[in-house]
């Protein structure tokens, strides 16, 4: 399940359950901000606490009319709403750091829009040391979340194919 997904629907489990007499509601979206900064570190700086603030009365609807349905798709599909408007409203300034590393850079170039192999890539790279394609390109890529592995539950699987997020 992608991490926009799980993380708005731990939240709304969260404000269910309802498990302290004050504070779910910053905990709830506490939890949410840390879901999703762990995913991609841009959240860490864009709290799902501020992202809400400014409609508060339909975030508090949102989850009314999840519990009126006893399903989290309203709620997920609002949170979903504000994240992607905030973001749209958002300026980075600066060049991302992802850019910066041109090998990293190279890497996403060659997967444009396909799964290959670790081999696949080193052959596109025209690269020979497996151990500098991994320190160089490959393990820096999955780190900053720009690339996934389409068996992230086997990563030395044989069959282990990577593509771009």
């Amino acid at each position: 399940m992608h991490p926009l997904i799980r993380s708005a629907i731990f939240h709304y489990e969260f404000e269910f359950i309802h498990p302290f007499a004050d504070g779910n509601g910053r905990m709830g979206r506490m939890w949410h901000s840390l879901l999703l900064g762990t995913w991609n570190e841009i959240f860490y700086w864009l709290p799902i606490e501020e992202l809400i603030r400014s409609r508060q009365q339909n975030y508090y609807d949102a989850l009314g009319q999840s519990d009126e349905e006893a399903d989290s798709s309203y709620f997920v599909e609002y949170m979903l709403e504000v994240i992607l408007d905030t973001l749209k409203e958002t300026t980075i300034v600066g060049q991302p750091h992802e850019l910066k590393n041109t090998k990293v850079q190279k890497l996403l170039e060659i997967l444009d829009g396909e799964e290959l192999s670790a081999a696949e890539l080193m052959d596109r790279l025209q690269l020979s040391h497996k151990p500098s394609f991994r320190r160089n390109y490959l393990n820096p890529a999955l780190k900053l979340g720009l690339i996934e592995m389409t068996i992230p539950e086997k990563p030395k699987s044989r069959n282990q194919k990577y593509r771009r997020k």
